[in-house]
């Protein structure tokens, strides 16, 4: 089976670094966090995302049994 180098390398790095917290994913994260904090400006915030409006809603799509597509949701406008 054909072995994809940089995920091999992603796996290898990942074991590693929960070798050195003892496979402790509270200890991992909270030296993620730590070293986040010491970059200070150098990383860009995210942005905070609007909360979808009613009139934004997206549309679902679900089979009817018949094997046809539906439309479920709101697009602004009513289904019915």
């Amino acid at each position: 089976m054909w072995e994809d180098p940089i995920v091999a390398e992603v796996h290898r790095i990942r074991e590693k670094l929960a070798a050195e917290f003892n496979f402790d994913i509270k200890a991992i994260f909270a030296d993620l966090r730590k070293r986040q904090a010491s970059l200070g400006a150098r990383l860009v915030p995210q942005k905070k995302r609007a909360e979808p409006t009613a009139e934004a809603k997206p549309t679902q799509a679900s089979l009817t049994p018949g094997g046809t597509i539906r439309e479920t949701g709101n697009r602004g406008h009513d289904n019915h």
